[in-house]
């Protein structure tokens, strides 16, 4: 099956890259040793830290495997990046375990640390560049898989791009079998029109086909059956391509439970346990120095602010809508001048000329200074650093009758900032595409959660709170 070879030749890579990172570890020492300021004596046992170097490619071996097994002989520079940063990263903690429960004094950092560097730049491009060449050096003309396509031209058209990417991987359109005769056979359909469904076994016997495609599901049981059989007969590999996301205009993801197929709207890498403890421990990282160290400073600084601008409580605590629809408290700094309480009143979102803001409020909210006491609500565990923002309850009803789809925000904890924040979707919203665009990015983050995706948007958070963005306030 294609998957098997993708995830056979991304072994092989690992094991390769393995290699090349412990011969690299060697060389790299026998040129340091000749240089003066380096400081690395041969007396020094280099023997730990070469094994530390190759447990940790090989710990991340599963990491390159799983990353690199989907999408194996397409270049992709910034996913290059970012896998040779998590080898680096699980080399440079199994070094530095080493360091610390040795206590070795003798061995040279900067030999290390420039060594980490080096390695980081040739995986880059490792990553980047080898996986290609050796899909194609491996699966030459001896190991081409012919195949065969059984659909509509206009479902064939459509899955031309892929069966262009999976061309390295040996696969070799032989042609389609389609109710009706293409109308351009040079245009959206590339490959011979072979004939008809019941031409099959014709073509099975004529041409050395290793495998068939069916684009859409059969059409009923007899259909899947007489597929089937003419396969099996001949010795042909079957994929069943599912167009259940075209029939329903929603995508769909397969998921395998005790040998029971199902379909889900969408991924939820949140789920395991392992990543909630990752993000809870980032979450917990970042927000106790901030709540501890931070926070006190800067609520001394408002509450003398708001004293000689908008006397009034230090805190403004609303409720909103957190994780599975559970309501909590949020905090924010106060930035408006104290009114009656009025629920209506309060739905109404600030914009830039609002008089209910005084000038120092104006200042806080547009440096997302107001936002601060909300890690409190990441240390007690009622949101995140990064999530989907929650809204005030009359907003929130009023977006989830706007948009489809709105309540999946749910999944998973609110954040303090968030894709849709970090892409600039921040600010008052004033027309329902605003509130689509938010939605889009809230489930494309709960789908595509990862450590490196929440650092990201922390680091860009961060940024917009030195040079706001023009839709800040």
């Amino acid at each position: 099956m294609i998957d098997a070879r993708a995830r056979g030749l991304a072994n092989i890579y690992a094991a390769l890259m393995t290699v090349f990172i412990g011969v690299f570890f060697w060389a790299y020492a026998n040129l340091i040793y000749h240089v003066p300021f380096v400081h690395l004596s041969r007396e020094v046992n280099l023997l730990p830290y070469f094994l530390c170097v190759i447990g940790g490619m090989l710990l991340s071996a599963r990491d390159v495997s799983r990353r690199l097994a989907a999408r194996f002989h397409l270049p992709d520079l910034g996913g290059s990046g970012r896998l040779a940063f998590r080898q680096v990263a699980i080399m440079a903690l199994l070094i530095f375990a080493m360091m610390f429960a040795t206590q070795d004094h003798r061995i040279s950092r900067l030999f290390l640390g420039t060594f980490l560097v080096w390695c980081w730049f040739g995986l880059v491009f490792l990553n980047a560049w080898v996986p290609g060449r050796l899909a194609r050096f491996v699966f030459q003309k001896g190991h081409r898989l012919p195949t065969v396509f059984i659909g509509k031209p206009g479902s064939f058209a459509k899955f031309w791009d892929w069966v262009a990417n999976m061309e390295p991987l040996g696969i070799h359109p032989v042609g389609l079998l389609s109710p009706e005769r293409p109308a351009s056979p040079s245009g959206a359909v590339a490959v011979p029109w072979l004939g008809q469904l019941a031409d099959l076994p014709r073509v099975l016997d004529e041409a050395l086909v290793g495998q068939v495609i069916m684009l859409e599901l059969p059409a009923n049981d007899a259909e899947a059956g007489w597929v089937i059989t003419a396969c099996r007969e001949r010795g042909c590999r079957l994929l069943i391509h599912s167009d259940i996301e075209g029939r329903y205009t929603q995508p769909l993801v397969p998921v395998t439970e005790e040998g029971r197929h199902f379909y889900t709207l969408q991924e939820e890498p949140l789920e395991d346990p392992f990543n909630r403890l990752l993000k809870r421990s980032l979450d917990i990282a970042i927000a106790l120095p901030v709540v501890l160290l931070i926070l006190p400073l800067l609520c001394a600084w408002v509450a003398i602010m708001q004293g000689l601008q908008a006397p009034g409580p230090l805190f403004h605590a609303r409720e909103r809508r957190g994780m599975r629809g559970a309501v909590f408290c949020m905090l924010k700094f106060r930035s408006m001048f104290v009114s009656p309480a009025d629920a209506a009143a309060e739905s109404m979102q600030a914009l830039s000329e609002d008089q209910r803001v005084f000038a120092f409020g104006r200042f806080m909210r547009r440096r997302s200074l107001d936002e601060f006491p909300q890690f409190w609500n990441v240390l007690v565990g009622e949101m995140s650093i990064v999530g989907p923002r929650p809204y005030m309850p009359l907003l929130d009803e009023e977006f989830r009758q706007q948009t489809q789809g709105y309540r999946i925000r749910n999944l998973v904890k609110p954040g303090i900032t968030g894709l849709s924040q970090s892409l600039g979707f921040r600010g008052a919203v004033l027309e329902e595409e605003m509130v689509r665009r938010r939605v889009y990015w809230d489930v494309y983050y709960i789908s595509h959660w990862s450590v490196w995706l929440d650092l990201q948007i922390t680091a860009k958070t961060l940024w917009q709170v030195v040079a706001p963005p023009a839709t800040a306030f």
